[in-house]
């Protein structure tokens, strides 16, 4: 997902006829019309309505000449659908200190990639011009901030699969990260930290017997599991999220799934391992699946319109909206 300002200057308004001629010609559809006091009201606002309150708003400042802020926010094919889209542009748009300007957003259908567009004002409700510093540049930044990527770069994380299952953890939008040589840069930099690896280990194991593990993990100590499974059939593998030293882990790293859920386990064993297969003295597996995702994003940062690599399909976080398996490589 990429957003991009457009620098035609304007000072009627045009890319508000332009966007809602898209709607007339069922290339078009409205998302959204917000801030526009009692023009909302109308059941069904006509573009000069739109445009008039605008001009309203921009006339409090004459020096400024170019008034229309007018911006496309896209993605890659038809990655992102038109909700997604929306509400990524209404939360840049919030960073962009244009969160309480009048401001219309329309998607577009008529292209190969789903892309919306924003109309809004330059001149604030106080006749100040809103920012335009460096705006490109926090264009791209700020895209990057709501879709979670600042966010998940934070953390220590050994593959691909693992960052972009902390955006999912957390409910970010974000699914294709452009900066492919940053994120790789980060994963040749991976260092297990074995420290903490043990001090989970002997977390997981003196509190694994509560029926609120999960739970108790996530709101007492700050780490999310997140098992993984095919549709219908027990988990194969599960990874660990600790927020507390923004590192994740394989479960495997820290405790072997069938030693997580057996009640049975002889601990001594787990601490003092022989050479003998422990999988032998497995008698069975209780298993229990808790997920609870953020209803509200972290606002994290950029990105550039045009080649959007479609991961999803290769890191698998397609998958669990397609009722398929997540592979198997974090």
């Amino acid at each position: 997902m990429i957003a991009h300002i457009l620098e035609k200057p304007s000072r009627t308004f045009a890319g508000v006829k332009y966007n809602t001629n898209k709607v007339d010609r069922n290339t078009g559809e409205l998302m959204l019309i917000a801030n526009f006091g009692a023009v909302q009201a109308l059941n069904n606002p006509r573009p000069q309505d739109l445009v008039n309150y605008l001009l309203m708003v921009s006339a409090q400042n004459r020096v400024i000449k170019n008034t229309q802020f007018h911006a496309v926010i896209s993605a890659k094919g038809r990655n992102y659908n038109k909700q997604e889209l929306t509400k990524a542009a209404v939360m840049w748009l919030k960073e962009m200190k244009y969160g309480d300007q009048p401001y219309l957003i329309v998607f577009h259908k008529d292209t190969e990639n789903n892309h919306v567009h924003i109309v809004s004002s330059r001149v604030g409700k106080d006749g100040k011009q809103i920012d335009r510093d460096y705006e490109q540049v926090r264009a791209v930044r700020n895209i990057n901030k709501v879709l979670g990527y600042g966010f998940a770069m934070q953390y220590q994380f050994s593959t691909k699969a693992q960052f972009y299952l902390i955006l999912e953890n957390q409910g970010f939008l974000g699914r294709n990260y452009l900066n492919e040589e940053k994120l790789q840069k980060k994963l040749s930099s991976y260092v297990p930290d074995k420290a903490r690896i043990a001090d989970l280990k002997e977390l997981f194991i003196a509190y694994k017997a509560n029926p609120a593990f999960v739970q108790q993990m996530q709101s007492q100590n700050g780490i999310d599991l997140v098992f993984h499974s095919s549709e219908g059939k027990k988990p194969y593998g599960y990874t660990v999220i600790d927020h507390t030293t923004k590192q994740v882990f394989k479960g495997s790293e820290i405790l072997n799934l069938k030693y997580l859920l057996d009640e049975s386990l002889n601990f001594e064993l787990i601490n003092k391992p022989v050479n003998i297969d422990l999988n032998d003295y497995l008698s069975h597996e209780a298993i229990t699946y808790y997920s609870e995702y953020a209803s509200e994003p972290v606002y994290i940062g950029p990105i550039m319109i045009s080649d959007d690599v479609d991961d999803q399909q290769v890191l698998g976080m397609k998958r669990r909206r397609q009722k398929k398996a997540r592979t198997n490589t974090r």
